[in-house]
């Protein structure tokens, strides 16, 4: 068994994947982890090619996937048979709450990158300058200009899909032709446009590939099936799956390993550094250790940050690189499920093909200078939504049997829409969480626990979020508008962030500019962890150029003999 390697990456999600590919194309060895089964593409998606009807309960949820996934099924994401087995077991990976906390987790090689919504956006610098302007928390080590070029790395690469419209809150990408919005869709675009100078409507910012192909195994366009957690076999959407990992497989440099769960990244005073990590083998429960010269953890912000809790030594006593006392804290998330709905007169003679994965977005228009300034809160939301057609199902009631049915049966209904407010949540140093030794998984390794709230910023934030939803529909003319709050809970938004945060200075931070551990130059934190503020867009974009980022940082580093 080979136990020593160039680079060891933890993790196989979005910024896994990247990491894997860009180290071994700069031709290091590299060993890739992940804690879960091995799902290999497009062989490893067994209900991609399903309908409802080839499932026992339909593709509804059954009280079976209720008592494996609890947690996640209180949330409305796990609620089909076709997608649970891409969701971890609650009861076989636990973990406790000190205030209600969703944890979304698929376990297995991809990650998330099977399960993400897809939706990719720049952060701008409004973002990366909020901080410093704002007085909260600490500075970004960076700014837009840092990142611009690895952005349009990555997105090259991916393939986005979207329109240009040149906003300085939302700068750009490297776009693939953008999908459709539908004839209600533009009604309302129309709308916004005519009646506010500070709002537009566009199509929905989406990894996915609409003309040409990708890189990776057999990328082709999207067949507008919708089924996209299923996991796509024509790799339409970007996963790691499909795309990086392939890349990095094709180098013949990188070794995978499923079925590793690491424990701590083990550490040397001498030349004080990392050595390599130590992992139990989820199957055999062996302990191994694996040695490198850089280690890179994109094991997901929760799971990256247990890690470096769990690396404790004589030097850190309390976590690897927590010298600062952040690991852990500043907990984020994106505050929604919130936001207006309405229904649409006219257009009856209209309908659309296919299944388009995509909505509406429409960008930040809060707190960006002058008249859009508030009083009342800072930074700012986002909405994403759509227009659809509702379908025979809600009037199969009424026209029970018979001709009545029959004639039903074949018309759409009419015309609704529906847009849900995504916000910004601060970076509060009290939003933590921490390790309980007293209670220990299968492996015998700490629970997390979660102790993070939204507070008073977002509160007024989000009674914003719906009266403007409700002005805009108000604005177009559509009928019937109500407002919604759905409620919240961190965690809901699937971007958990933060907890071992970039910055300046090692004494409030934990990590530098290139997401290199201030205090042990030779490992690198990619994933969400470093996020020093949320910003309030989609943020797995800005993991991915963040990630390639600090391969290139690395690689630098490793040649000039400093790592």
């Amino acid at each position: 068994m080979n136990d020593s390697y160039d680079a060891i990456v933890v993790g196989t999600g979005i910024s896994g994947g990247w990491a894997a590919k860009e180290l071994c194309e700069k031709g290091l060895k590299t060993l890739v982890l992940e804690r879960g089964p091995m799902v290999q593409h497009p062989v490893d998606y067994p209900t991609a090619n399903m309908d409802k009807w080839d499932f026992k309960g339909g593709d509804k949820i059954t009280q079976e996937i209720r008592k494996r996934q609890p947690k996640q099924s209180r949330t409305n994401y796990v609620n089909t048979e076709s997608t649970t087995h891409f969701f971890v077991d609650d009861n076989k990976h636990p973990y406790n709450e000190d205030k209600r906390f969703d944890w979304i987790r698929g376990y297995h090689v991809g990650g998330r990158s099977l399960l993400w919504g897809r939706q990719s956006y720049r952060m701008s610098d409004f973002d990366f300058e909020a901080n410093a302007k704002d007085g909260i928390a600490v500075d970004w080590p960076i700014r837009y200009k840092d990142l611009a070029p690895w952005y349009s790395y990555v997105e090259k690469y991916v393939g986005i899909s979207g329109e240009k419209l040149g906003l300085p809150q939302l700068p750009d990408s490297e776009f693939l032709p953008p999908m459709e919005l539908n004839c209600a869709e533009n009604e309302l675009k129309d709308a916004v446009a005519k009646k506010f100078t500070d709002r537009v409507v566009t199509i929905g910012r989406v990894a996915h590939i609409t003309e040409g192909t990708k890189p990776g195994l057999g990328r082709n366009s999207c067949q507008y099936r919708n089924r996209c957690r299923r996991g796509c076999p024509f790799g339409a959407y970007f996963s790691s799956n499909s795309s990086t990992l392939p890349a990095a497989e094709a180098t013949g440099n990188m070794t995978l390993r499923p079925n590793s769960v690491v424990s701590e990244v083990l550490y040397d005073a001498n030349s004080k550094k990392a050595t390599g990590v130590r992992l139990i083998d989820a199957e055999t429960k062996e302990v191994i250790e694996y040695k490198a010269k850089v280690v890179f953890l994109c094991a997901s912000t929760v799971a990256s940050t247990s890690i470096l809790m769990q690396s404790t030594s004589d030097r850190f006593p309390n976590g690897m690189g927590n010298d600062s006392g952040e690991l852990g804290h500043n907990m984020m998330d994106h505050h929604f499920r919130l936001g207006a709905t309405a229904t649409i007169e006219g257009h009856e003679d209209k309908y659309y093909t296919g299944r388009r994965p995509n909505g509406i977005y429409i960008p930040r228009f809060r707190n960006i200078g002058g008249a859009t300034n508030r009083k009342d809160f800072i930074r700012g939301y986002g909405y994403q939504g759509g227009a659809n057609r509702s379908d025979w199902t809600q009037i199969v009631n009424e026209m029970a049997y018979g001709e009545g049915l029959k004639e039903a049966v074949m018309k759409p209904g009419g015309w609704r829409i529906g847009m849900t407010a995504f916000g910004e949540t601060l970076p509060y140093h009290e939003n933590k969480m921490y390790l309980d030794p007293n209670k220990k998984d299968q492996w015998g390794l700490p629970t997390v626990t979660f102790d993070a709230e939204i507070k008073e910023n977002e509160k007024i934030m989000r009674k914003d979020m719906m009266v403007q939803a409700a002005e805009m529909f108000d604005a177009a003319g559509f009928k019937d508008i109500q407002q919604y709050d759905k409620g919240y809970s961190m965690g809901l938004g699937i971007h958990e962030m933060g907890t071992a945060r970039m910055g300046r200075d090692p004494k409030t931070s934990v990590l530098n500019k290139y997401n290199q551990l201030h205090s042990v130059s030779n490992v690198y934190v990619t994933d969400g962890s470093g996020m020093t503020s949320a910003g309030n867009t989609n943020p797995s974009l800005t993991y991915m150029a963040l990630t390639a980022r600090a391969v290139d940082h690395a690689f630098k580093e490793l040649k000039k003999m400093n790592l």
